[in-house]
């Protein structure tokens, strides 16, 4: 029994920032020239325009000092107060489409971040900030990174595959922007050029919905490159969550991406569209060349990425929404994303409606 996904839907905070904007603050920032010349580089070539933040600024601003300096209780004391904000404002969006489930029919919700952690978290006050049924079953996936919409996704077929009337409501919500560290530390400079706050959400059931565009989740797959387990990490700090983000990441997921995909059993024939999730423009170039791909078949993950940055696990909904305006029934979707490990999720998607 196939599942479908009957509404997408995305938030961000108020806050927004142009790329040239947050370049000047951070080169102001650095001590160092060779860091400040890094920094300009990286985003000048980031292929970003815009991005927004939970927080207006990055120093004399909760949780940051004038120093832009703020510990991880601070970070995530934001978090807990931000969170419940942008959740519950993006839960009523969804749940307001025309032809969405009902609040009353909402069996699961399913709630994945990796910015924060609070308990009773974002989880709990959705179902009360929305009117859930108290007897929602709520699941919480942490610290998984940008490719935790694919297990997501996957734990909401396989409710719906084991219970025909399984309604379920994912949200993913990072605010990244919380742990930005102004240093001369070149992980720092690449994590403070791209990733920024947002959050997406999905509806899924086992009946696909009465009319409209729609994606039917066909299959998924996992896989990792065990040569790349070095270059993406995220850890917890005393002054935030510190990321390993190396420069070598495209290059690693571009040798790799070809055979790791066949040794899956991911098969790409008929795939007419790609949503891949933009980690960085490098990483979509290399993706194009990686599997021989027109230029232009990225083009809904270079939006995601130009107006709002890499909100890790959001940031592949916002691409799958983007990219469902212009696909046609029958077209066949495939789904990738990367992320500490280095883990690589796929999904495959048939376009309805």
């Amino acid at each position: 029994m196939p599942a479908y996904i009957h509404n997408l839907e995305r938030s961000v905070p108020d806050h927004s920032h142009s790329q040239e904007s947050l370049s000047a603050y951070l080169q102001d920032q650095l001590t160092d020239p060779k860091s400040r010349r890094l920094a300009a580089r990286a985003f000048r070539q980031s292929g970003i325009a815009t991005r927004h933040t939970a927080t207006g600024r990055f120093f004399d601003c909760a949780p940051f000092d004038s120093e832009g300096q703020a510990t991880t209780a601070a970070r995530n004391a934001v978090y807990a107060t931000e969170s419940r904000r942008l959740a519950t404002a993006l839960g009523e969006k969804i749940l307001s489409l025309p032809g969405a489930t009902p609040r009353e029919e909402i069996t699961h919700l399913i709630f994945a971040t990796c910015t924060g952690f609070v308990n009773p978290g974002p989880d709990f006050f959705l179902v009360r900030d929305l009117g859930l049924r108290e007897s929602v079953e709520r699941y919480t996936l942490g610290f998984m990174g940008c490719y935790a919409a694919f297990p997501a996704l996957r734990m909401a077929a396989q409710f719906c595959e084991a219970d025909p009337v399984a309604r379920v409501l994912i949200v993913c919500l990072e605010l990244c922007s919380l742990h930005f560290q102004i240093n001369n530390s070149p992980d720092s400079i690449i994590g403070n050029t791209v990733f920024a706050d947002g959050a997406a959400a999905a509806l899924v059931s086992s009946e696909p919905p009465p009319s409209g565009k729609h994606y039917r989740l066909d299959t998924f797959n996992t896989a990792t490159i065990p040569e790349g387990e070095s270059a993406m990490a995220w850890t917890i700090g005393d002054s935030g969550f510190d990321l390993v983000l190396s420069s070598y990441v495209p290059k690693v997921i571009s040798a790799a991406l070809g055979a790791l995909l066949a040794r899956a059993g991911v098969d790409l024939t008929g795939i007419s569209r790609y949503a891949v999730h933009p980690g960085g423009k490098a990483i979509l170039d290399r993706v194009v060349t990686a599997l021989d791909l027109p230029p232009n078949s990225l083009d809904a993950s270079r939006a995601v990425l130009r107006d709002y940055g890499n909100m890790s696990s959001a940031t592949i909904l916002f691409v799958l929404m983007e990219l469902l305006a212009s696909t046609e029934k029958g077209e066949k979707v495939l789904a990738i994303a990367f992320g500490p490990g280095l883990t690589v999720e796929t999904a495959g998607l048939t376009a309805m409606g």
